[in-house]
C-alpha cells in the first residue's frame, strides 16, 4: 500500500485535478454516501471501472457489502454481475492489493464474461475495516498507474469510514450521557414526587394520633380529606410508573371495544371540571362518533391532556374538537397558555422528559405524555403537538375510524364550566 497522504506520482493534469477534488470531497462532505458518490463521479473519467463495491467487516464469517454502484458496461445486467467477493476477501485477509481476472465461458464473444477485479484493503493503523473492489468488464487489465490511483482512493475512503466511526462513537457516548442524566433526573424527580404526598400523609396522620391534643370534627375531617387526596395522588404516581414500564415492555393489555367518543369526552370533561374548579372546556364534537378502543386507556389520554392544561396553562379555556378526516378521526385539544419552545417540543413525548422552563411548583414525573403516545400508538393512531411561545399549545390525535362516522356539518358546540 502507498503512503497514507502521498499523491500518486506521474499523474497527468486531468488525473491530478481529480485527485485533489477527491481530497476536497472527503474533507468537506459530512454524509458518507454523498462523499462516496462524489468520489465515484470524480474517479470514473480518469480511471475506467464498471462497478465499485465497498465490503465491510461486520463481525460475521464473511464481509458484507455496504455500498455498491454500477455505472458502466453491464449496467443492464446488474443482477447477473459478479461483485468481486473473492477479490475483497483476499485483499482483506492478506492486507494487500489484489488483482483478479475471471474469464467465464464465451468471454471472447461476450465481453461481460471477462471480469477484472481490483481489490484493496481499507486499512487504518492496525485495523482493517474491509475492502474496496473495482470491477471492469471486457478489459483491459489494470495498469500500475490505475492501481496506484485506486490505492489513493482506498486511503480516502478509509478516512471516511474512520470519521463515521468517530461520529458514531461520539453519538453513542452522548446518548449514554443523556440516558444517565435522564435516569438521575428521574430518580430525583420520582423521589421528590413520592416524598411529597408521603410527607403530607405521615404529617397529618401523626397529628391526628397526638394524645396531647383534641381535634374537633371539622379539623379531623379536613386532615382526613388531605390524607385521602394525597393517597390518591400517590397511587396515581405509582400507576404512571407501572403503566410506563408495561407500555415500554409491550405488556399492558388493551380491552378494545366499540366506544362512543363524544360521550367519553363529555364524561372525561365532567370529571376534570369536578377536580379543577377554574377549568373551562368548549367541546365541538359530532354525535355518534364510534371508535374501537379501550375506553379506560383512551380516557386516560384526555385526562392527562386536561390535567396538563390546568398545570401549564392555568386560567386558559380548553377547546376540544373531533371531526372525521378521510379514514380517521382528528381530535384536537387546544389551550391559549404560554406555549412550548421549539427545543422542548421535539422531546415532549419522551419518557421522563420535563421542559427546562416547567414551573417548579408543578408536580410531575415526565411520564404523562409518554404514556399518552404509547396508548394512542396501541390503538393504531398518532399524537403530536403544535405550539408557539405565547400562543398556546394544540395536541393533535388521529384515531382510525371504526364502526361509525359523523357529518362535520353537524358538529355540536358546547361550553362546559
Amino acid at each position: 500500500m502507498m503512503n497514507k497522504y502521498a499523491v500518486p506520482k506521474g499523474l497527468r493534469p486531468r488525473e491530478l485535478e481529480a485527485v485533489y477534488a477527491i481530497s476536497r470531497a472527503v474533507a468537506q462532505l459530512v454524509d458518507i454516501d454523498a462523499a462516496l458518490d462524489q468520489i465515484v463521479a470524480l474517479s470514473r473519467p480518469v480511471f475506467i471501472f464498471d462497478n465499485v463495491v465497498i465490503f465491510l467487516d461486520q463481525g460475521g464469517p464473511t464481509l458484507e457489502p455496504s455500498y455498491a454502484r454500477v455505472i458502466g458496461r453491464g449496467r443492464s445486467a446488474e443482477a447477473d454481475l459478479g461483485w468481486g467477493d473473492d477479490a475483497a476477501a483476499k485483499a482483506f485477509t492478506e492486507r494487500n492489493t489484489v488483482v483478479r481476472c475471471e474469464k467465464l465461458p464465451g468471454w471472447k464473444a461476450d465481453r461481460l464474461n471477462r471480469r477484472d477485479f481490483l481489490g484493496l484493503p481499507l486499512i487504518a493503523g492496525e485495523n482493517v475495516h474491509g475492502a474496496l473492489v473495482f470491477g471492469r468488464f471486457g478489459g483491459p487489465a489494470y495498469t500500475p498507474d490505475h492501481i496506484r490511483l485506486a490505492e489513493f482512493i482506498a486511503v480516502h475512503i478509509t478516512q471516511l469510514l474512520e470519521r463515521r466511526k468517530l461520529v458514531e462513537q461520539e453519538a453513542s457516548l452522548e446518548a449514554e450521557r443523556r440516558l444517565r442524566r435522564l435516569q438521575e433526573d428521574f430518580i430525583a424527580t420520582v423521589s421528590h414526587e413520592l416524598r411529597t404526598p408521603l410527607g403530607f400523609i405521615k404529617g397529618y396522620a401523626t397529628t391526628l394520633l397526638r394524645e396531647d391534643t383534641t381535634w374537633d370534627d371539622e379539623a379531623r375531617r379536613e386532615f382526613l380529606n388531605i390524607i385521602d387526596e394525597e393517597a390518591d395522588r400517590l397511587r396515581a404516581l405509582i400507576d404512571d410508573l407501572l403503566d410506563s414500564s408495561r407500555l415500554q415492555a409491550g405488556t399492558l393489555r388493551m380491552q378494545h371495544q366499540p366506544v362512543n367518543l363524544d360521550q367519553l369526552l363529555r364524561e372525561v370533561t365532567l370529571r376534570a371540571l369536578a377536580r379543577y374548579e377554574q377549568l373551562s372546556v368548549q367541546l365541538m364534537i359530532g354525535p355518534q362518533i364510534i371508535i374501537r378502543a379501550d375506553p379506560v386507556r383512551i380516557a386516560q389520554v384526555f385526562d392527562n391532556l386536561l390535567s396538563n392544561a390546568v398545570k401549564y396553562a392555568p386560567g386558559s379555556q380548553v377547546f376540544i374538537e373531533a371531526r372525521l378526516e378521510g379514514d380517521q378521526y382528528h381530535i384536537t385539544v387546544q389551550d391559549s397558555g404560554p406555549g412550548i419552545a421549539a427545543e422542548h417540543l421535539q422531546h415532549l413525548f419522551e419518557r421522563f422528559y420535563r421542559g427546562a422552563e416547567a414551573n417548579s411548583s408543578v408536580h410531575g414525573t415526565g411520564l404523562g405524555l409518554f404514556i399518552c403516545r404509547q396508548i394512542v400508538h396501541a390503538h393504531g393512531g398518532e399524537i403530536m403537538a403544535e405550539s408557539m411561545p405565547g400562543q398556546g399549545t394544540i395536541f393533535h390525535i388521529y384515531l382510525p375510524c371504526s364502526l361509525g362516522s359523523t357529518d362535520d356539518k353537524a358538529l355540536n358546540q358546547e361550553v362546559i364550566r
